[in-house]
This record gives structure tokens, sequence and C-alpha cells, in this order.
């Protein structure tokens, strides 16, 4: 499946919409390569830097052991995008109703408030990300591409950063204010900010969020967002052994 996968991305355009189909499995063959594993046509990002493993969509049962090999017998897959029916020995874990949003009529700004976080700041990014919870940010995740935080007082208060990169495209995600702070505008800055220097070297801006989570749809939607797709969010846990023994069977 690797050289399949490999010709199927390189015969979409960059920025092609397409390509939002599966931004994991093609951030992973692109830009993020050297941060993934990967197995046939599955890719597993490292587990410090993303819990995000991926899979062409619709999967084959090889697919399913390929990403098998890659997490470990027993071990956890987090795939993002259709509704996935694992075959037999895997375990549906969790399922979370998702949506995703690209950017149509958002107008970009630099933020001369804005500072860019560095290795240095994790620890503080790792505390604001515990209190507020916009989703999984880990020790590494910084790696992934630009993060912007607004310091008030020297204490960081907000952030916003860059995760997956499809080719032509860059996903806005770790968007967190502190409670203490909410109501500012200071979401909105960083959103803003982050989008700019995408636009900038030529890329076009996207996130994800929660399908729940009506106050950040309602305001991605205002910036100038616009809704593109309904999607799952989903984990899986791996069969304990004789994955690709049972997938050749």
């Amino acid at each position: 499946m690797t050289s399949e996968a490999t010709l199927y991305v390189h015969h979409l355009p960059a920025g092609a919409p397409e390509l939002l189909d599966n931004p994991a499995l093609w951030s992973a063959y692109g830009t993020h390569a050297r941060l993934v594993r990967r197995a046939g046509g599955a890719a597993a990002f490292d587990p410090q830097v993303s819990p995000f493993t991926a899979i062409p969509q619709p999967p084959t049962p090889e697919d399913w052991a390929d990403l098998a090999e890659l997490v470990g017998p027993g071990g956890t897959a987090v795939v993002s995008g259709d509704l996935l029916e694992p075959p037999g020995g895997w375990v549906v874990n969790d399922r979370i109703p998702g949506v995703q949003l690209v950017a149509e009529t958002l107008v970009t700004a630099p933020d001369p408030g804005a500072v860019r976080l560095g290795p240095q700041d994790v620890p503080e990014m790792l505390d604001l990300v515990a209190r507020a919870e916009p989703g999984p940010f880990l020790p590494r995740t910084i790696e992934l591409g630009t993060y912007l935080g607004i310091r008030i007082d020297g204490r960081l208060v907000a952030m916003a950063g860059e995760r997956l990169r499809p080719p032509g495209w860059t996903e806005i995600s770790a968007v967190c204010t502190d409670e203490a702070f909410r109501g500012r505008g200071l979401a909105t800055r960083l959103i803003r900010a982050v989008a700019d220097g995408i636009e900038r070297r030529g890329d076009r801006p996207m996130l994800h969020t929660g399908a729940g989570n009506e106050r950040a749809i309602a305001l991605y939607e205002h910036l100038g967002f616009r809704l593109r797709r309904r999607l799952q969010f989903q984990s899986f846990q791996a069969p304990s052994t004789g994955v690709h023994d049972a997938a050749s069977r």
C-alpha cells in the first residue's frame, strides 16, 4: 500500500480538498515524515509528538494489520476520518464525533503581542493545556509546527499552533486560553496570527474540533471558517497477537 498511497497523493495538487479526507496520512507522507513510523500503508506519529495514527480509507485487512504492527499487541490506535469498523480482534475504545472547517473569509494578521513558543516553554504549555483542555498536546507536539502564545505579567495565558500539514494545508490546533483571561479576544488574535504565518508560506488554514463544541464552532465560523465535513475521532485497541497471519488467511 505504501507505493499506492504515495502515488495517490502525488497525483493530487497541493491544496486539493481531497487531501483533507485523510489529513493525518498525507501529513505523515509529507512534511512530518521524520516524526512518524510507517508500515505498508499505515503510519503512526511518535507517541511523544502526537497520539494520531493513520491508514488509507477505506482500509483493507492488510492496512489494519500494518497498523497493528505499528502500535504493537494490545496497543492503542487513534484514527480520524470516516466511521470505521475494525476487523476481528480489534476493540473499539471510543468514538467522538468531530467537524472539520476550512478558512474561506478569515482575515489574517500578525500580532505584535504574540510570542513564538519554543522547547523552553513546553512545561508552561503543558500546564495550560491541562487546565484548558483543547485536545492532545504532548512533550514534543511543538515539533509539528509554529506555536504562538500571549503572556500577561510573564505568565502564558493563551496559545495556538500548527499540527497536521497535508500538502497545501495546515491545521490550526491547541487553541486555548486560561479561564481567568477568557473574553478578551486572545484566542481570536492567535488564530489570526497563526493563520497569517500559514498563508505567508502558501498554505491554507483548516482545523478540527468536537462536534459538540458549539462555542468553538461559532467562533470559527464568525472568523471566516466554513464547515467542510463531519468525521469521527476513533480510538481502537489492537489485537494481542497474530495480526498479519489473520490478515493473510
